[in-house]
């Protein structure tokens, strides 16, 4: 590891307990406009955990202690009752097709989260996945706490234990297994200043909404690693910082499932080498952006021979990314109204 993150470390990795709600609440207040914070839910068919999210934010951090001003589930096409389970608990639930209709929305996380920046008004945004389980509020508090109490702090990103909980069992550490395998790797080795994140691809952290609206949004499953990235090389090292906030339970998803969510995150990393320069390469010579899977045949062989009763299924690396919110006529209009 590097020097410089190793004093990052020590001066950049904090406990949610280090900081007080009390010493949150002073700190908002005496920040004034700049301490006002927006909670964005990005969620796609999570009607059996929003609503317990958005009902611990409520109560412990609008009600009892005003900490958020603002509460959003940015709903990416549920088909399920997300909109009301989330809407009846206390969010506003905007869905994304109604947040800059001129521009057709593209499935993926990162698409929605693009898009809240516009649907949101406060200076510190704090993104929460829509599919946690046994949720505490201090997830948020803790997680935006740096950036209420340091005006240096840019981006803070949720660190954790992601325990992998499959058929009655549980792995302590098992779960993270993209950032392990892929993320940690290309960081380690070509951001080695960002050697020093315990979840990278976490979906909890927060960030000053003037860093945002200057960063693309990749779309697709590579929205986080994408927005570290950018981050460093916009901000610096000592803007981001880290904040262990005990355990987090979610869903886990298949192997095949993982295995895009790499492809994805691993061709982000691509662009971003090619668009600094340290990759030559073009469409067709860097990357082939699909990525071919196998599953058995239900009836054994698939029509045609060959395969050994495996059929290919063959699916598309996205690498569309939205660009600086802050280049959008509506946003800059909206930020000046």
């Amino acid at each position: 590891m590097l020097d410089e993150v190793e004093d990052w470390l020590r001066r950049r990795s904090w406990s949610a307990a280090d900081r007080p709600l009390g010493t949150l609440l002073a700190a908002k207040e005496a920040a004034g406009p700049a301490g006002t914070v927006s909670v964005v839910l990005p969620a796609l068919d999570e009607e059996s955990t929003v609503g317990e999210i958005v009902s611990v934010i409520r109560r412990e951090l609008v009600e009892r202690a005003p900490l958020v001003d603002e509460l959003v589930v940015l709903d990416s096409g549920s088909t399920d009752r997300t909109a009301a389970v989330a809407e009846a608990a206390g969010a506003r639930v905007v869905h994304r097709d109604t947040v800059l209709p001129r521009v057709p929305a593209v499935p993926g996380k990162g698409e929605v989260l693009w898009r809240s920046l516009l649907a949101t008004s406060g200076e510190i945004v704090c993104f929460v996945d829509a599919d946690l389980r046994e949720f505490s509020a201090d997830l948020v508090s803790g997680t935006v706490g740096p950036l209420l109490t340091d005006p240096g702090i840019q981006l803070v990103k949720a660190m954790y234990d992601r325990p992998l909980e499959a058929g009655g069992a549980v792995v302590p550490a098992g779960g993270g297994r993209v950032t392990e395998l892929v993320a940690r790797p290309l960081l380690n080795l070509h951001w080695p200043q960002l050697a020093g994140f315990v979840q990278p691809l976490g979906g909890e952290y927060a960030a000053r909404r003037s860093l945002l609206e200057r960063l693309h949004f990749p779309t697709g499953y590579g929205v986080e690693l994408g927005l570290l990235v950018d981050a460093l090389d916009e901000a610096g090292l000592d803007a981001l910082a880290q904040v262990d906030v005990g355990v987090r339970h979610h869903r886990h998803q298949d192997g095949q499932a993982l295995g895009r969510m790499a492809a994805t995150i691993y061709r982000t990393a691509l662009e971003r080498l090619v668009r600094t320069g340290r990759l030559k390469g073009d469409e067709e010579g860097l990357v082939r952006p699909l990525l071919t899977q196998f599953s058995r045949a239900a009836d054994g062989a698939p029509e045609g021979g060959g395969g050994g009763g495996f059929v290919p299924h063959t699916h598309p690396v996205p690498v569309l990314e939205r660009p600086p919110m802050a280049g959008v006529p509506e946003y800059r209009a909206r930020r000046a109204a």
